[in-house]
């Protein structure tokens, strides 16, 4: 029992927090959850993921509607592009080390309370 009060404790913290941290973003939809995990484990195994890999990656999500949660993204500030070396047409997406920091502190929080 005392989990469960520590999650929910946990979770409507997360929630007054909503409109000014990444929670409200990617909790907006399935798309956008799956975009934050897709992105940030890339980013966990120093792989780089490009803009058309990471639209191809997204299920049940059309290739504009993609487009679009990433821009908005970029624009909200949670991630950038980065042309690529070898193919200047190619962009890379990276999170900002804001967001990293973000995200870090999210799963610290999780893993306090799952203890």
């Amino acid at each position: 029992m005392k989990s469960t009060k520590a999650l929910l404790e946990f979770w409507e913290t997360q929630m007054k927090q909503s409109h000014t941290s990444s929670n409200f973003f990617f909790r907006k939809s399935p798309s956008h959850y799956h975009m934050m995990l897709i992105i940030m484990a890339y980013y966990k195994q120093n792989i780089p993921i490009t803009v058309e890999e990471l639209k191809t990656k997204l299920f049940k999500t059309s290739r504009p509607k993609s487009a679009l949660i990433i821009n908005e993204a970029c624009e909200k500030g949670f991630f950038y592009l980065q042309k690529t070396l070898e193919d200047q047409r190619k962009k890379n997406i990276k999170p900002t080390e804001n967001f990293v920091t973000e995200f870090e502190d999210y799963l610290k929080k999780l893993r306090e309370i799952s203890l």
